[in-house]
């Protein structure tokens, strides 16, 4: 429930210009989810949202992401331990070398690619859950060209 209401609290912010916490409760509200104003507060926390400078000079919440998503850090660990890939339906499995599967994984995580729902990492093969058969073809790619 809380990764629906934080999808719909983000949907929310860039539909319509909110500047108050009890504004973003009555939007969810009306969304059909039953918040209080503390619960909102949380989620606003937990997104990490900022109020920034709207139109007509008025404040508005939105999410701001961090300016580094995909660090030269995180690219150096898929090149050096990214071995290959292959796909089963909607789980990418990638075999790393020995003791890197997690490293990989972490960095895959810190990457936030949209489409990875989550990784689960061995010693040396990672799967990871992805939302489509499409979606998976697409990490492959995007993977492929941050290692090349």
């Amino acid at each position: 429930m809380k990764l629906e209401r934080h999808s719909k609290i983000v949907e929310l912010i860039g539909k319509y210009e909110i500047d108050t916490q009890e504004e973003l409760a009555a939007r969810l509200n009306e969304a059909g989810f039953n918040v209080t104003q503390a619960t909102v507060s949380r989620d606003i926390r937990e997104l990490k949202l900022s109020k920034i400078q709207g139109e007509g000079g008025k404040q508005k919440y939105a999410v701001l992401h961090s300016p580094t998503p995909m660090s030269d850090k995180h690219i150096r660990i898929m090149r050096d331990g990214v071995m290959s890939m292959d796909m089963a339906q909607n789980i990418l499995v990638i075999k790393t070398y020995t003791g890197m599967a997690m490293a990989v994984a972490a960095a895959l995580d810190a990457i936030k690619l949209g489409e990875i729902v989550g990784c689960i990492a061995g010693d040396d093969t990672i799967m990871c859950a992805v939302r489509s058969v499409d979606d998976t073809i697409i990490v492959m790619d995007k993977i492929r060209k941050m290692i090349s």
